[in-house]
């Protein structure tokens, strides 16, 4: 009798390496995929970053907004000051029916162009960038000049009805100054029945105020103290 041993089987060794090769493929194939994911989500992250969406578009408090109306009144006085200056001097300082007309409409203008600038501009007078507020358009873009002009048009709405009744009903000086206070509480409340909070004319002009976030030194500064 012939002793023969049995032939081993490269079949089954070749299906195990094929099996190793396909694992080691899907191995390779789920970190390419992780990699690419993770890059993926770098990019969206970056991004985002890059056009500005790091904070939530929210608007101010209405009695932020008040506020820094109070500080454009006084800022609107100094921006007034020189033109009527050279106003007062030019006429004599003179108190015609058509003086007073032509002192309203010199007003009118200087305060047009002060504001439709600084919205056009940066979107901020003075007085808003020290409360952090800017007004721009739905998409976050910049006011164009003629968003600016309706806006500054729009925003006489203010004070509008109480002119109107000092005219037609000759108020005198202080309760001219109620209508005016009463006016303008009234138009502030419309901010309530919108439910973004935007005040009746930045909704008929197409523009919305937002509150903008602290500086990154203020806020880390701000972080430190409070631990």
């Amino acid at each position: 009798m012939s002793n023969k041993q049995p032939r081993p089987q490269a079949k089954s060794t070749g299906r195990g390496a094929g099996g190793s090769a396909s694992g080691v493929k899907s191995g390779k194939s789920g970190k390419s995929g992780n990699n690419s994911g993770g890059i993926g989500a770098e990019a969206t992250s970056g991004s985002a970053a890059a056009n500005g969406d790091s904070f939530i578009r929210v608007a101010p408090t209405v009695a932020r907004r008040l506020i820094s109306m109070v500080y454009e009144c006084l800022l609107g006085f100094a921006v007034l000051f020189l033109p009527f200056l050279i106003f007062e001097v030019a006429t004599q300082s003179s108190h015609t029916k058509v003086v007073e007309h032509m002192r309203q409409a010199l007003a009118f203008l200087v305060l047009g162009a002060y504001f439709i600038h600084q919205w056009s501009r940066e979107g901020q007078t003075l007085a808003m960038r020290t409360w952090r507020i800017q007004v721009q358009m739905p998409n976050g873009a910049r006011l164009s000049l003629q968003a600016a002009a309706v806006r500054y048009l729009l925003c006489w709405l203010w004070v509008l009805p109480a002119l109107l009744a000092d005219y037609a009903l000759g108020l005198g000086r202080w309760r001219a100054l109620g209508a005016v206070g009463i006016g303008i509480l009234c138009w502030a409340a419309t901010a309530f029945f919108n439910k973004d909070r935007q005040f009746l004319h930045d909704r008929m002009a197409g523009t919305r105020l937002v509150q903008l976030p602290k500086p990154a030194k203020k806020a880390k500064a701000a972080g430190e103290a409070a631990a």
